[in-house]
């Protein structure tokens, strides 16, 4: 994704994103130095305070200027028509990097046209159904373009600002991507404090600290049916540990922008993949799904938490999920909308394992045997080789081409599988047969 420099960084070809507040003296040609005229310094003290909708230019991290859209403004607790933080929308990011900036960091040489996009209809209520919650928090920009403008407005507003900057999770501080409905008596935290195993959650280091002497779970509760040397999963119950699988659910809608299950956590099941030492099983991701899908979903939402990202856990997850499918003796396939990066790994594993099959099979094999034997959905084999053309339609049916060559290429283009689950380390009954 291209950076862009600021027109001041462009005409003194200057990228170290130097900032320079309203009233400061501008370089012109030559580093001389220019003084603003009484005309500019009035100009720009009438754009003060920057309104919301305000697009404008920011340097970011990366030290250079990228265009913001202005989401929300804070008054500070000085006095003056200055006196404000911006949260900011990245135009070129997703929204997980919006973030509260300072005024210095905005280049006001670049202020466009303000363009209000009030939404009429404010969410007033978070206690509603959880086909109400899915409308909402469905509406995420990708992949939601069957919803209405309204909805989608709607869902911005409600969640245009994160409320939880950062996180204590266990021995990691974790910086927090979106919005998450927590009890409005956290209205005012800015850092939430975890237990990493019950998921309690505190608004200062004390009060866990009291909490974790008090605390006598060393692991999520529910049934561990899954062990392979440091690994660890558990099958929590929505129903039987109603408070755990809230408080997973607010931590987890922090990272996923479109998470919709707050409180109705009875339908569900959670697996939960730890990594287990001398000190305990630690949570490093997890996914959920209904005890009865009509649609034949395995999996609603999936989580690897942001310490444990690029480490194979991920693919590790779906490929769990999978498995308990064929335990089930069904194919399945996830929930719908996917995350970006949800749907970024479900690419990668339906690759992968079709892949392999196909350079190992020898002789035509039909989508219908693929699902038997992977219990991914026909519509989803089909749709990740059409992506690959390796599929071809000819006499009336789909015709699968395994060009061993082309083979080898998409399987280099797919990087590595991640970690394997063992299966004879899963010891599970399905859900029905609990019963």
């Amino acid at each position: 994704m291209g950076s862009l420099d600021s027109p001041r960084e462009r005409e003194n070809g200057n990228g170290n994103g130097g900032c320079r507040s309203p009233g400061d003296p501008k370089l012109g040609d030559g580093g001389m130095v220019v003084v603003e005229s009484e005309a500019m310094k009035k100009r720009r003290a009438s754009m003060l305070p920057l309104e919301v909708g305000t697009r404008v230019m920011c340097r970011w991290r990366d030290s250079k200027y990228h265009p913001v859209k202005v989401i929300e403004r804070r008054k500070m607790n000085t006095a003056g028509p200055n006196d404000y933080e911006y949260y900011v929308h990245y135009t070129e990011f997703n929204r997980r990097l919006d973030e509260w900036v300072k005024l210095e960091q905005l280049d006001l040489d670049s202020v466009e046209t303000v363009v209000d996009e009030k939404v009429e209809d404010k969410v007033t209520s978070l206690k509603m159904t959880r086909h109400q919650k899915r409308k909402i928090d469905e509406t995420h920009v990708e992949g939601h373009e069957e919803l209405d403008a309204a909805s989608l407005r709607e869902h911005e507003e409600f969640t245009k600002v994160k409320n939880i900057a950062t996180i204590e999770l266990g021995r990691y501080e974790i910086e927090t991507w979106y919005f998450s409905p927590f009890p409005p008596e956290y209205n005012d935290c800015v850092k939430l404090y975890f237990c990493e195993f019950c998921l309690n959650f505190m608004k200062r280091k004390e009060q866990l600290q009291r909490h974790m002497r008090k605390c006598d779970l060393k692991h999520p509760p529910g049934d561990e049916i899954y062990r392979c040397g440091t690994l660890s999963m558990f099958e929590v119950d929505g129903k039987k540990n109603k408070v755990y699988g809230q408080n997973l659910c607010y931590l987890a809608k922090l990272f996923l922008d479109h998470k919709t299950l707050y409180y109705d956590v009875d339908l569900f099941l959670f697996y939960v993949l730890c990594e287990c030492d001398d000190r305990g099983c630690h949570m490093v991701g997890y996914f959920s799904k209904e005890k009865h899908s009509e649609e034949s979903y395995n999996l609603a939402c999936i989580l690897t938490l942001p310490p444990y990202q690029r480490k194979g856990y991920g693919k590790f997850l779906i490929a769990f999920s999978y498995e308990l499918s064929k335990k089930e003796g069904k194919v399945g396939t996830p929930e719908r909308p996917l995350s970006d990066l949800g749907l970024l790994s479900y690419r990668g594993y339906w690759t992968r394992v079709l892949l392999d099959i196909l350079k190992k099979h020898k002789g035509n094999i039909s989508i219908k045997e693929l699902s038997d034997m992977t219990a991914i959905k026909a519509e989803d084999i089909l749709a990740t080789l059409q992506s690959l053309e390796l599929i071809q339609y000819r006499k009336g049916q789909h015709v699968i081409c395994a060009d061993p060559k082309v083979l080898d290429r998409h399987l280099k283009a797919a990087g590595r599988g991640g970690l394997e689950v063992d299966v004879s380390k899963l010891i599970w009954t399905p859900y029905k047969e609990q019963g």
